[in-house]
């Protein structure tokens, strides 16, 4: 029930175009040749205008913005850290400090 019919692989012919007794006697109504053309820097699909150049380069800062935000905040974060750690350490140094003086003493 589940499982796949798949058609036998004899039964696949190629398919060829020949062309027409009409357009072989009457080549002037035979179809044009279709060349491609050399796409321009962009791609031959990027219409240019105002509104695309000044929307292109809305986005470029936006991604800019966003991507600076993202680095500053990791940048905040590894200097937030930074502090706590180090005021972690003086702590700690004038505990172990404050325990060594106790131990002279008795």
């Amino acid at each position: 029930m589940f499982k796949p019919k798949y058609p036998s692989p004899d039964t696949y012919t190629p398919v060829t175009i020949r062309p027409t007794p009409a357009t072989a006697e009457h080549p002037e109504s035979a179809p044009a040749p279709v060349t491609a053309k050399a796409p321009n820097a962009l791609g031959s699909l990027v219409q240019q205008s105002p509104g695309t150049t000044l929307a292109l380069a809305v986005g470029a800062v936006v991604g800019v913005l966003a991507v600076a935000s993202v680095a500053v905040s990791l940048l905040l974060a590894v200097a937030v850290t930074a502090v706590a750690l180090s005021i972690s350490a003086v702590v700690v140094l004038f505990l172990v400090r404050a325990l060594r003086q106790e131990f002279k003493n008795h």
